[in-house]
C-alpha cells in the first residue's frame, strides 16, 4: 500500500503523439514516439513496445504518460517519459487513452 502522497508526487498527463520512428536497435519490437506535453512540459521522447499498433493509428494520437520520471537509456536512445498502457497476455501493450479530446499537457487527476 502506497498513500496518497507518494501516488500525488507522480506526473501523469495527456499528450498528443506527433512522430512515429522506426527503432531497430531495439532489443524487443518498439517504436520511438514524439509526444508534445503542450507548454507547460513541452516536447518529449519515449520508447515504446506497442508495435502491434501500426505507425498510423499512433501518429496524432492521444496517449497517457508520467512525465517525470528521470529520463532512461534505452539502447543509443533516451526515453523521457513512460507512455501507460494495460499489459493484456493476448494483445501486449493495450495504450490508456482518453475517451474524448483532451489538451496536451492535461494533467491526470
Amino acid at each position: 500500500m502506497i498513500d496518497f502522497d507518494h501516488f500525488s508526487a507522480v506526473d501523469i498527463r495527456i499528450g498528443r503523439v506527433v512522430a512515429v520512428d522506426d527503432f531497430p536497435e531495439a532489443r524487443k519490437p518498439a517504436w520511438k514516439l514524439t509526444i508534445d506535453f503542450g507548454p507547460e512540459v513541452g516536447i518529449k521522447r519515449s520508447s515504446a513496445q506497442i508495435t502491434h499498433y501500426p505507425r498510423e493509428q499512433l501518429q496524432d494520437t492521444l496517449v497517457v504518460a508520467v512525465v517525470n520520471f528521470p529520463p532512461r537509456r534505452i539502447g543509443p536512445f533516451m526515453s523521457e517519459v513512460l507512455v501507460l498502457g494495460a499489459l493484456d497476455p493476448a494483445l501486449g501493450v493495450v495504450l490508456l487513452r482518453p475517451d474524448r479530446p483532451a489538451e496536451p499537457g492535461a494533467p491526470i487527476g
